[in-house]
């Protein structure tokens, strides 16, 4: 593969670029959490099992030894609540030493670690009784987050509470209907997620707990900078559709934004975009290229959600990027749609954007809440023998992070129709 060339842009000092991850998707057995109980069940909608998906749990040095020698400068990934406190109240001081050893094991090797309390997975208990629908849900959040600043203590400086609670939110809401017998078919795969309203009360309960958790980690540690990450879906209204749009967004997107109003930072996730006409969402155009996820292959959507992102938080509230990549087989394509993307980073920067980072999704191919077949990663990881591969996008991505570089473009006009939040 030959490298893309064109011009760069110099990134700021200390500027992270580097890769995520999360526990449930590359540790392996994750078997006291919410998602393992429902993927092993009888008749469960999920078509593959997680089983010991990348077995990140015992190799995570060799996976951090990878990302040094690549040349990246930071790793996110996510401590595991249900392997912490597999038990209501019952700490497991094993899961605790092992996370502390993953946050020193990437200092000493010079990644700067961005660690997720929570990233979908719940322990089996919390799930039992009510799970984010529950009025104790905050603060048994909170207590958790106590026992995790025990972790970050171990010289982390980047936290984030809940990973993308908009689609906590909405999982609620498919959830119920599978639950009532409201939806039959092929399981959740038979949703359509545009058409799925987020559970509002889950929407409170999970902003209630995201404050108490930064009340909690900001008292253990002041310096600690704490923040949450949000699935932007880049809406993007068609003629006469601003209103419909701008009210089809709030409750799956805008609401979680603006409770990072106070927040240290913000994390910004975005993979592709999603039209919106007269009548609702559409699907995607006849003919544009899709990716194994069957989302639209839109680089430039990073761009827009930094800048709605930044509108909508406020020019106080840092952006981090922590999450940004593509579905496919095709690594040029991997090399192409993230050269794109940077290049939208980029551009946002230049007009004075506070943009922190970018976090790579994903590091290793890994497993893709009900199958492996979609591979984000920069790294591959052979199902039996998990020998790992670094594919050419690695070492061209990390190549720019030890440059300090990215790719550049022209200023990036905001296309007609996407909003812009004032």
């Amino acid at each position: 593969m030959t490298p893309p060339t064109g011009p760069r842009l110099t990134l700021p000092e200390g500027f992270l670029l580097g890769a995520s991850t999360s526990a449930h998707q590359v540790e392996g057995n994750n078997v006291g959490s919410d998602w393992w109980a429902v993927e092993n069940r009888p008749g469960t909608f999920v078509a593959e099992r997680s089983g010991d998906a990348a077995d990140s749990f015992h190799r995570w040095p060799e996976d951090m030894d990878l990302l040094r020698e690549l040349g990246f400068n930071a790793y996110r990934f996510s401590v595991e609540w249900a392997r912490i406190e597999p038990e209501r109240g019952h700490v497991s001081r094993a899961a605790v030493a092992h996370y502390r050893a993953m946050v020193l094991g990437a200092l000493e090797r010079g990644l700067t670690p961005v660690v997720t309390l929570h990233h979908f997975t719940s322990p089996q208990w919390f799930s039992a009784r009510g799970g984010w629908a529950s009025p104790e849900a905050a603060g048994l959040f909170a207590a958790y987050a106590s026992v995790a600043a025990e972790i970050l203590s171990a010289g982390v400086r980047h936290v984030a509470t809940i990973n993308e609670p908009n689609m906590i939110a909405l999982m609620h809401t498919m959830i119920r209907r599978l639950n009532s017998g409201e939806q039959t078919g092929s399981g959740a795969a038979a949703f359509d997620p545009s058409t799925v309203e987020p559970d509002a009360e889950v929407t409170q309960s999970l902003i209630r707990a995201h404050r108490a958790a930064y009340e909690v980690l900001k008292a253990a540690d002041p310096g600690l900078r704490v923040g949450w990450t949000v699935a932007n879906q880049v809406y993007r209204a068609e003629p006469g559709a601003a209103e419909v749009a701008e009210a089809h967004a709030h409750p799956r997107e805008d609401v979680f934004l603006e409770a990072a109003r106070e927040d240290d930072w913000i994390g910004v996730q975005a993979y592709t975009r999603h039209r919106i006409g007269p009548d609702g969402p559409l699907p995607v155009e006849p003919g544009a290229e899709t990716t194994l996820t069957g989302w639209e292959y839109y680089p430039e959507a990073l761009g827009l959600a930094i800048r709605h992102t930044a509108a909508v938080v406020g020019p106080h509230v840092p952006v981090l990027v922590t999450e940004n990549g593509i579905a496919t087989g095709d690594d040029e394509r991997r090399v192409a749609y993230t050269t794109e993307a940077l290049a939208s980073l980029a551009s946002a920067l230049r007009d004075g954007i506070d943009v922190r980072g970018y976090l790579h999704w994903s590091a290793l191919d890994n497993y893709e809440w009900g199958s492996y077949r979609p591979t984000f990663g920069l790294i591959a990881v052979d199902p039996r023998t998990f020998a790992r591969t670094p594919k050419p996008s690695a070492r061209w991505l990390g190549a720019l992070a030890r440059a300090g570089e990215i790719p550049d473009g022209a200023p990036a006009a905001v296309p007609a129709g996407v909003r812009s939040a004032g």
